[in-house]
């Protein structure tokens, strides 16, 4: 099946938002994304809705700005990942890894416990090699419940 013209708008629109955050730490506005690709702000305001209900795209409630864009997080969290020459904020431990293995790139991965507060390091090498203490991570819900509260989860 041929995608529709909706569809080929919000797949471009996507892949713009990724690649506006691997290159600026940071997701692109609404008016950012409709100069990047030369199109309505309008247009860019639906393609973002319809991402975020088919849950390719996290936004704030209520906005139009990108809350995750997974793995990244746009807003600053405890965890960070440096790569590449940049810093990256990630959502939670998990996304700390999908960050350097989406990039595919070496990376250094900063938290912060959520029960001790204890600062944790971790490396990241040749793509899949997890240095560092041996830790524990824990999620709070089940995979399926995690659209129930993203951000808590």
């Amino acid at each position: 099946m041929e995608p529709t013209h909706s569809e080929s708008l919000d797949w471009a629109v996507r892949l713009f938002v990724y690649r506006s955050i691997v290159e600026n730490e940071r997701p692109p506005t609404i008016i950012e994304t409709a100069d990047g690709l030369q199109l309505d702000p309008s247009r860019a305001r639906t393609a973002y809705e319809r991402l975020h209900e088919r849950h390719a795209l996290f936004l704030e409630p209520g906005t139009l700005t990108v809350r995750m864009a997974h793995p990244f997080s746009g807003v600053p969290t405890p965890v960070r990942v440096y790569t590449n020459g940049h810093t990256y904020w990630a959502n939670c431990a998990w996304d700390a890894l999908g960050i350097p293995a989406m990039l595919r790139a070496n990376a250094t991965t900063e938290a912060t416990c959520g029960g001790t507060r204890e600062a944790i390091l971790l490396r990241v090498e040749e793509g899949d090699r997890v240095l560092g203490h041996r830790e524990l991570v824990h999620f709070a819900l089940p995979f399926r419940r995690w659209y129930e509260d993203l951000i808590f989860t």
